[in-house]
């Protein structure tokens, strides 16, 4: 073996020996060493090592199936007709898949973190937008518990407990915003709310107790409404009978006696029943006239496929609010009304909610054995499944049920419970009112229990400086003033009182962040960079493109106000991070657009001189910072900077690069260097010049040939500076400081820039003061304008703004001083700058 001779002429005992030491260099074996830690067994019993189906399948399907399901899904098939149904839900599901897939391949893109959806956005978007679409993703989160919370009052004071209605059942149809029923809703949601806040506040672990009893619930109900259809089938009299008047559906407490419970109601479909009798005809002792144009019919509410529903509720029947048929309003008091005007996307806007959740197992992240493999293989699992699910019961409920009952949405038509899809299912409706009611307090319950960890780990990375009061966790390791915050949040929703009102709201907190997945597995397709290399294979950014303009459209087509307004509060919170959040560098999507448009458009530049109109003042700026610890160097250095600034109205480019004397192998050198940039960093965003900075270490004698390496070497294509920035000595400085000047001076013209020298820098203001006064421009020789451009800018800067420009023409004794003003105001005039032109006598030998 041949041995290595290292830079001390000591013989290397392996060719290994001139690494040895070299931290940024370790051995592979020391590098893959590093990921094992002293406590690894204690980590892994900290993690839940859930599989596939534990951790991600069950777990969507318990979060995708919820209230709509149970409440809203059958009034929604009767409305717009199975075909519309099928073609609305296909929509909102092909939606969701596509952004599985999306949400697949960025998931297994790296490692996703504490924070879930909210790391995978931050990363692959930026702190930017991944902080608002992570604050949007905590409201949905919030606004999906009190969701849930008034899906479950109203299971509660409709159906399971009417008595508990506060004013009595007669006021379950006044459900408008300031209604009693509203009323109701807000007081019952508020204790249950209540009730959730005290649960996860004991922690987690109670919360995790009640999931699986919600899973069972959830399971056991979609059986039993698929038993139930098979059971109206097969038995086609069930003694579910509804009362007609004249094709309008009357409410059963129209013709039904309190002490009816079970039975043939079609025996009270009459007017010799004295309840109907007293509710629609005069009050005679006989019957008038009035009763006698009315036609009562008894017929069957749940007739079953061979009676040939499937044609008959396959068109739609949208109606306006108060309608009871098409075209024709009801007599509230006694029929069955719609208490909503419905549209195609009225009703897609009120279903959207049903097909949310898919991001459930990016939250559990954390506790998978595996989730690049569990994540993709259960999200989209889960995803078709309940897509198929939800398809079979528009086809069983389209089928099996009469359509005015399908409209029927509060189940006035009903006796017994009056839940249209408790009274299909079998063999109980209290299997599916209770089942109901389990699955919206458990996801309730899950909802208040996983945005506050969102919401923490929104804080704990510091990018918006007002949550950091919310970084701070109990010594049990709980989120406790994140619980409070939102449960006030989810108050606030609770307020507006009503699902089909709430429902909207929580779409588009949802939609906006399935958009912005499918926009960040977009910008990493098209962009192709390195580390873009995700283990789910089966995506391309034609799909990604295509989620999210389905998002987009799905937003602006159900309620365009909502979505403009959640797109505003988005664009807020962009602005606010980037303005004063902290900055972070997490390798993200957009930075790597950024750089690509920024390396497309230079090369769609050409590397020449640019045309007169397109000429801008390209700066590039020499620090006075050698000298640290000296204030006037400094104070120099910023006036500088200030000047960079006032110019910026030019939209150059401006570079800004500190000189230190030292060696380049130096380490303590390069540690100046590093510490003279940062401080130049801070000047530059203390004055707002958005520009680059560097620092440049010379040796005593190379300060001239780093000039010119430095002048010829800044920027790239014709991204270059082209006009030099530098002080002019004054003071006790002019000594040390004259053949500084000088040798910046030199090499700046024998590289063609122009040359900007600050004469007065003491005197020279900064952003903060309002000038008032003139400025002169003395024009002696001809400079291709760039005296009057600078003026110029210098005037649309707020710090000159009051100022006049005043040019002063140094002309000779024998020059016609009327033509040469007169060529000089026709000059100004065509480059459109108003300035007072002066003509001044002078000997060229005196200047």
């Amino acid at each position: 073996m041949t041995n290595l001779i290292n830079f001390t002429g000591v013989a290397a005992a392996n060719e290994l020996s001139l690494y040895a030491g070299h931290k940024s260099l370790p051995l592979v074996t020391a590098f893959f060493k590093s990921f094992n830690v002293q406590n690894f067994d204690e980590k892994q019993k900290k993690k839940a090592n859930l599989g596939t189906i534990l951790g991600v399948y069950l777990p969507t399907l318990q979060h995708i199936f919820g209230a709509i399901m149970f409440l809203r899904l059958f009034w929604i098939v009767g409305i717009m007709g199975i075909g519309q149904c099928i073609l609305m839900t296909f929509l909102c599901i092909f939606c969701t898949f596509l952004t599985c897939i999306s949400l697949s391949a960025v998931a297994t893109n790296g490692v996703i973190e504490s924070g879930g959806t909210y790391f995978m956005i931050s990363r692959n978007l930026g702190p930017e937008f991944g902080t608002a679409v992570g604050v949007l993703f905590y409201m949905a989160n919030a606004c999906a518990c009190a969701m849930y919370i008034v899906a479950a009052v109203e299971i509660l004071l409709l159906y399971i407990a009417p008595d508990l209605t506060i004013g009595g059942p007669e006021v379950h149809a006044d459900t408008g915003f300031t209604g009693m029923m509203s009323d109701n809703y807000r007081i019952y949601g508020s204790a249950i709310l209540l009730f959730i806040f005290v649960v996860v506040a004991l922690g987690v672990r109670f919360v995790q107790f009640f999931a699986p009893i919600s899973l069972i619930c959830v399971i056991i109900s979609i059986a039993a409404i698929f038993a139930g259809v098979i059971e109206k089938n097969i038995i086609t009299s069930s003694n579910h009978g509804v009362c007609y008047l004249d094709k309008r559906l009357l409410q059963a407490d129209a013709y039904l006696p309190d002490t009816f419970w079970t039975g043939d109601p079609c025996r009270y479909c009459t007017f010799q029943n004295p309840i109907l009798y007293s509710v629609i005809c005069s009050n005679n002792n006989t019957l008038s006239a009035i009763c006698q144009n009315y036609t009562l019919t008894c017929e069957e509410a749940f007739p079953g496929v061979q009676s040939g529903l499937f044609l008959a509720n396959f068109g739609s029947k949208y109606m306006k609010q108060g309608e009871a048929i098409p075209g024709q309003y009801a007599n509230q008091k006694f029929e069955v009304f719609q208490d909503i005007t419905t549209t195609f996307f009225v009703l897609m806007a009120i279903y959207f909610p049903s097909v949310t959740g898919i991001m459930t197992g990016a939250n559990m992240s954390g506790d998978l054995k595996d989730p690049q493999k569990s994540l993709p293989q259960g999200t989209i699992a889960a995803q078709l499944t309940t897509s198929i699910i939800y398809l079979l019961l528009i086809l069983a409920f389209g089928s099996t049920i009469s359509g005015p009952v399908l409209r029927d949405k509060y189940g006035k038509s009903l006796g017994n419970t009056g839940m249209v899809v408790a009274e299909l299912a079998w063999p109980s409706p209290w299997v599916i009112m209770i089942g109901a009611f389990t699955s919206c307090f458990g996801a309730a319950l899950q909802c208040l229990c996983s945005a506050p960890r969102l919401l923490q780990s929104i804080a704990k990375d510091d990018v918006l400086p007002f949550l950091r009061p919310f970084q701070v966790l109990t010594r049990w390791n709980e989120p406790f003033r994140c619980v409070v915050l939102t449960t006030l949040i989810a108050e606030m929703a609770i307020l507006v009182a009503a699902l089909d009102r709430i429902a909207p709201i929580v779409d588009f907190f949802f939609l906006t962040c399935y958009a912005f997945v499918n926009l960040a597995c977009f910008l990493h397709s098209i962009l192709g960079a390195p580390n873009w290399r995700p283990r789910f294979k089966c995506y391309h950014w034609t799909l990604s493109l295509v989620g999210t303009l389905l998002c987009l459209f799905t937003m602006f087509a159900t309620h365009w106000i909502y979505a403009l307004v959640v797109i505003f509060l988005c664009a807020i919170i962009y602005k606010y991070v980037s303005w004063k959040g902290d900055k972070k560098e997490w390798g993200d999507g957009m930075t790597g657009l950024v750089l690509s448009t920024a390396q497309f458009s230079l090369s769609k530049l050409e590397d020449k001189q640019p045309h007169p109109k397109n000429w801008r003042p390209q700066l590039l700026l020499i620090a006075n910072l050698p000298s640290a610890e000296d204030w006037r160097q400094k104070e120099t250095t910023r006036k500088l900077i200030s000047l960079a600034s006032q110019l910026k109205k030019g939209r150059g480019l401006t570079v800004a690069v500190a000189l230190h004397e030292g060696r380049s192998t130096d380490k303590n050198a390069k540690i100046i260097a590093a510490k003279l940039k940062k401080e130049l960093l801070n000047e530059m965003a203390f004055a707002k010049v958005h520009g680059f900075c560097s620092s440049l270490i010379y040796e005593a004698d190379q300060l001239q040939g780093t000039l010119s390496t430095l002048i010829q070497s800044c920027g790239i294509g014709p991204l270059r500076p082209n006009t030099l920035l530098i002080p002019y000595p004054e003071g006790s400085l002019a000594e040390n400081s004259y053949w500084c000047f000088l040798h910046r001076l030199q090499r700046g013209a024998l590289h063609g820039m122009c040359l900007l020298v600050l004469k007065g820098v003491s005197y020279f203001p900064e952003n903060e003061y309002r000038m008032a006064g003139n400025i002169d421009i003395w024009w002696i020789l001809h400079d291709g304008g760039l005296l009057l451009l600078i003026s110029f800018l210098l005037k649309q800067h707020k710090v000159w703004r009051s100022c006049h420009l005043r040019i002063f023409v140094v002309v000779a004794r024998d020059d016609n001083t009327l033509q040469m003003k007169h060529d000089m105001e026709k000059f100004l005039y065509e480059m459109r700058i108003d300035a007072d032109l002066f003509a001044r006598f002078c000997r060229l030998n005196f200047i």
